[in-house]
């Protein structure tokens, strides 16, 4: 068996799940590619692609929402999206490549490629496709697709979905897949052990107010040692390193993340259902903060009403949700029982289980 993963890069979180589905079928001896859509499609929209991305989440995530909200008016319409449309130009070139690469099994955690296979599939060629939700609700046109199977993040997303046209038994809920290894780690970072470490990510581009965040939580809390993640942007982690904090320590982009969130008390993050799942994967307390409007508000949510997180929409409430949750270990302890219950840390080997059983 040969797999192909297809993911694109709009957001960090939709390519490190493929890149953890790609490292677990490895681990168990299966030949599988993790690749870029967009480098089969066009390189030059794949620049495209996260400019008009990294576009839509400025002055607040004010024209993400927008277009998200556009997004679902325009999915329960039932007309063709645009979308579709764009990604039909690409179903050639994708169909060669699979063709000359001899792939049994194409997954797809990103809408966009799921889209192209869908259309291979209606022109009869046989195809085998498993989409994989990287959100704990039904982004607007996942319906356009048409997997064979369709994991989700949990059993209670189950009636969401089916409303969406997808029957009930193709939808698999293993959870959102992070690789099995990802929760067993030792953490040797050499941070302080008699202060409490509150972890800030801010997803692979470092958005939100970081710096207001970081600032008003050393000056309001005593005995805390903060670690503040940038990911890769650079002008924010230049901010950030100008704040003179014995108590700060700031990094870039991070591959070894789950060490640094194996070695905090607390996970102050964005709502990224990637994210999100890897803390919860590792048993962390959590805080979502400053959700960007759309899917983020709906995995906050999803969090929330789950016992598995805070959040918090503004300064203040990150200032005063941390020092509540440091202060309240049974609020802790009750959040790591929670994700326990609700995260699966196998959701990657189940996937992979399904394909050798089923395929």
């Amino acid at each position: 068996m040969k797999i192909l993963v297809l993911s694109c890069s709009t957001g960090g979180g939709h390519n490190a799940c493929g890149h953890y589905i790609e490292k677990e079928f490895k681990e168990n001896n299966i030949v599988c590619d993790f690749v870029d859509y967009f480098d089969i499609f066009s390189p030059k929209a794949k620049e495209r692609s996260e400019k008009i991305y990294l576009g839509t989440t400025k002055y607040n995530g004010s024209i993400f929402k927008l277009v998200y909200k556009l997004g679902e008016v325009y999915s329960k319409t039932g007309i063709t999206s645009p979308v579709y449309g764009l990604n039909k130009l690409s179903k050639n070139k994708l169909y060669s490549y699979i063709k000359d690469n001899n792939y049994d099994l194409i997954i797809s955690p990103h809408l966009f490629p799921a889209m192209a296979v869908t259309m291979l599939k209606k022109e009869n060629i046989d195809i085998k496709l498993i989409n994989v939700a990287t959100d704990y609700h039904v982004i607007p046109f996942w319906e356009e697709t048409e997997p064979d199977y369709f994991v989700i993040p949990h059993s209670s997303l189950k009636e969401e979905f089916i409303k969406k046209g997808f029957k009930e038994e193709i939808l698999l809920d293993f959870g959102i897949p992070v690789a099995s290894s990802f929760h067993k780690v030792r953490s040797d970072l050499n941070l302080p052990t008699n202060k409490d470490i509150v972890l800030i990510t801010s997803g692979s581009m470092g958005f939100g107010k970081m710096k207001n965040i970081v600032k008003a939580l050393l000056e309001y809390i005593p005995n805390i040692f903060v670690v503040a993640i940038c990911g890769n942007n650079k002008e924010l982690y230049t901010e950030l390193k100008e704040i003179d904090n014995p108590n700060l320590l700031v990094k870039g982009y991070v591959n070894n993340i789950n060490e640094y969130i194996a070695a905090s008390t607390i996970v102050l993050t964005k709502p990224g259902g990637l994210t999100s799942t890897e803390v919860g994967v590792i048993r962390k307390p959590m805080i979502h903060i400053m959700p960007i409007p759309g899917v983020e508000n709906y995995n906050a949510e999803f969090f929330y009403k789950n016992g598995l997180s805070l959040v918090s929409n503004n300064v203040e409430e990150v200032k005063m949700n941390t020092a509540k949750l440091l202060k309240d270990k049974n609020m802790q302890n009750m959040m790591i029982e929670n994700q326990s219950k609700i995260i699966n840390r196998n959701s990657a080997k189940a996937l992979v289980d399904f394909v050798l059983n089923n395929f």
